[in-house]
């Protein structure tokens, strides 16, 4: 992402990474490229490394995790939706966690007298994919869809765990009451960031998010959206832009 700054960076997550859709000369060629990438990927690539999974099926199974973008998986509902056993599921998920298609974020175990929910969250790690997966071509296409909000978090999220120092362990936090942290980065140096995603460029900070902070006792607590300014918001979070985080992140993993 910071490769890209001669990129406008809502193109960027309307696209995704892959250079031949983000630098394609226009909508219809980037939404194409990959379009094609994915049914190359489902008829030719992926049997070429062994695994006998019908393409069609594996691509419903994609499309599905498009749609959950972001939400803890339920192995049993999507394996009704595919008329597979739960264990199938898992196997397809670990298919797609392997060939970095896939992110499996964890959920945060910690002991602080909580119900949590343990289900791991999921995320197909490139925006573009996940775009034209819902056949969602154009920016505008996306602004106007339920997933708009999921897309923006699993974009933030990705950049920040690629940017981020080695040995980091990322995970989520929620529990059973709605107590919610996107991301938890524990960092080297025994240090912790909480990061929650809004895409509204007025963010404001959800009482479940302040109370989560308080259970987990965060060395830093950051808000991040789609602007660039940097300001307080209250009781130690930070509003901050991706840019700017990413830009930090890296920082902690020059200097380790």
């Amino acid at each position: 992402m910071l490769e890209t700054d001669a990129v406008d960076h809502a193109e960027l997550w309307s696209r995704g990474g892959f250079p031949r859709s983000l630098l394609a000369p226009d909508d219809d060629a980037s939404a194409d490229w990959r379009a094609n990438f994915i049914t190359t990927y489902l008829e030719r690539d992926i049997p070429i490394l062994g695994p006998r999974v019908p393409a069609e099926t594996l691509r419903r199974f994609w499309t599905m995790l498009a749609h959950l973008q972001g939400t803890p998986m339920n192995a049993a509902e999507i394996g009704r939706g595919l008329g597979v056993d739960p264990k199938t599921v898992a196997a397809y998920l670990d298919l797609m966690v392997d060939l970095l298609l896939v992110r499996r974020l964890p959920s945060l175990q910690a002991n602080v007298g909580k119900r949590l929910v343990k289900m791991p969250k999921t995320y197909v790690r490139d925006s573009g994919l996940v775009h034209t997966l819902l056949r969602l071509d154009t920016l505008d296409d996306l602004l106007g869809h339920p997933i708009v909000g999921a897309s923006w978090e699993g974009h933030v999220v990705e950049n920040l765990l690629r940017l981020a120092p080695s040995r980091t362990e990322a995970s989520y936090y929620r529990t059973s009451t709605g107590n919610e942290i996107d991301l938890v980065l524990d960092l080297p140096g025994d240090v912790r960031w909480a990061v929650e995603v809004k895409r509204s460029s007025a963010p404001t900070v959800s009482k479940g998010f302040r109370s989560a902070l308080k259970e987990i006792r965060p060395d830093a607590a950051f808000v991040v959206y789609p602007g660039q300014d940097r300001y307080p918001k209250g009781e130690g979070v930070e509003a901050i832009g991706l840019v700017e985080l990413a830009t930090k992140l890296e920082g902690l993993r020059g200097s380790g």
